[in-house]
């Protein structure tokens, strides 16, 4: 039998609670270079990755 609130998103009063941010999204740091951003981990620079196309990591995590 399905859950009536399977999804855990919104509260009684019908509103979204405010995103967790974890610790992971908080230690990321960026910088623009030419073809594109390199994120990485400001704990760990070695760690990191490149884009071509972005998004704001708080409307994602």
């Amino acid at each position: 039998m399905a859950d009536s609130d399977a999804t855990g998103e919104q509260d009684s009063a019908g509103e979204r609670p405010e995103p967790v941010v974890t610790d992971a999204v908080a230690a990321t740091e960026s910088y623009r270079t030419d073809e594109g951003v390199v994120f990485y981990d400001a704990e760990n620079p070695l760690a990191w990755l490149q884009a071509a196309e972005v998004v704001d990591l708080e409307e994602v995590a």
